[in-house]
């Protein structure tokens, strides 16, 4: 009897899973989980300096940031809908698509003979439809056993900082030794090869036949991708509210630094381009052993209501370390608790609120988590922004530390978030 999340054996669906066999659909979803986040550390590595060159100020970039937030934010439940409803080989061949076109504007943006700072702008928009991630994160939720779900989910911090490493490295490297346009078409070279690979290799659903029809019971019209009454449908089942409110409440202040860093390196830890790289790069060395691995093992020793507690118990500490930092050096102590406090509240909260809703809405709930990022890239500019100039770097600390210890509060006096796993 095969499990509800299996789609082995099922019809035509199916013959991307028969082809590779499901170990070899996680791995290629692995893969092209890290071209993409490799891809989109080369843009960040860039777009800096694309827009200095472009005559743009600081104000002008952070608008640039402030429409791919919005942009995202915007797109994450709907493309979350559209991989429930279309499967996952729809999902992320669009999203390799979109990248392709986002960087192929991105390199006509380096020619002289163009106007660039139109096609800057405008290679902002295909970021609505820019989510491999959260795709990815569906085929791991669908292809995996649900005491299984958190582990499986942590190895795409593996992804994650071999994106961050390479990427960063790479486009550093490539605009240096050939210009800025060199980066990106690298990037479309890759995103093309990913679209390719997704159409061809990726099974057209991972759900298995029970979640299908909890999609579309017989004899009903299959839902539209932009009802957003069933989108926020999922907000309010039980087990949900808490556990999503906690994600964007406790990522909020470390999120707002995180925006803000770029400028806090240059102005505050008065680093250089390429010492902000390298940083980035153990930003990501970091992120890559602790997700990877720490959060792991963790999560096959202890109940997922006791990793959300000591993610918001170390982010408590981090942030008091923030508030008293005066160097780089004091931040690079603080960084390994930053990155355990985030990758195990993402980890741990997706899986929580994966299981609580049907196999049918798993894409749909996770394109609502990864709206949470983007929502902190919509905020953050302005109001890390505000911030940073009113009360310097200490202020992050502070916040972060207050808002950390009242969750903790609440989290100790209603443990709440247990029972969130739902029959399939």
């Amino acid at each position: 009897m095969q499990e509800a999340g299996d789609p082995r054996g099922r019809g035509q669906s199916s013959g991307g899973m028969r082809a590779l066999g499901r170990p070899w659909v996680i791995l290629l979803t692995y893969v092209l989980t890290a071209m993409e986040l490799t891809c989109l550390f080369m843009q960040f590595s860039i777009i800096p300096y694309l827009s200095r060159s472009l005559g743009l100020d600081s104000v002008a970039f952070g608008y640039q940031q402030t429409i791919f937030g919005v942009l995202q934010l915007l797109g994450g439940p709907l493309f979350g809908r559209f991989a429930d409803q279309r499967g996952a080989r729809a999902a992320l061949t669009l999203s390799f698509v979109a990248a392709s076109a986002l960087f192929l504007l991105l390199a006509a943006a380096c020619s002289p003979a163009l106007p660039g700072v139109a096609l800057l702008f405008a290679s902002r928009l295909p970021a609505v439809l820019m989510h491999t991630l959260p795709a990815a994160q569906m085929v791991i939720t669908d292809l995996s056993a649900p005491e299984e779900r958190s582990a499986a989910l942590s190895q795409l911090g593996l992804c994650f900082g071999i994106g961050s490493i390479v990427g960063s490295l790479l486009g550093g490297t490539l605009s240096a030794a050939y210009g800025l346009q060199c980066p990106a078409l690298v990037a479309l070279v890759i995103n093309l090869l990913g679209a390719v690979l997704s159409f061809t290799c990726i099974p057209a659903s991972t759900k298995g036949a029970s979640a299908h029809a909890q999609a579309a019971p017989p004899g009903g019209s299959k839902a539209s991708v932009f009802d957003l009454k069933a989108i926020t449908r999922l907000l309010l089942q039980p087990g949900v509210l808490p556990v999503f409110l906690v994600k964007v409440v406790c990522g909020f202040p470390s999120g707002l630094f995180m925006v803000m860093f770029s400028i806090i390196s240059m102005d505050f830890f008065q680093l250089e381009a390429a010492q902000a790289g390298y940083l980035t790069s153990f930003f990501g060395i970091l992120q890559m052993v602790i997700q990877g691995l720490v959060i792991r093992r963790l999560s096959s020793r202890f109940s997922e209501e006791a990793l959300l507690r000591a993610s918001v118990l170390v982010f408590m500490m981090v942030g008091l370390g923030m508030a008293l930092m005066s160097n780089v050096s004091h931040f690079c102590l603080l960084l390994p608790g930053l990155v355990f406090s985030l990758c195990a509240l993402n980890v741990v909260t997706d899986s929580m609120l994966t299981k609580a809703v049907s196999a049918s809405d798993t894409g749909t709930m996770l394109g609502l988590c990864a709206s949470v990022q983007p929502l902190t890239r919509t905020l953050g500019p302005t109001l890390g922004g505000l911030l940073y100039r009113s009360f310097g770097v200490s202020i992050f600390g502070h916040v972060q530390f207050a808002v950390n210890f009242f969750v903790l509060l609440v989290l100790w006096r209603q443990p709440m978030l247990q029972k969130t796993d739902k029959v399939w």
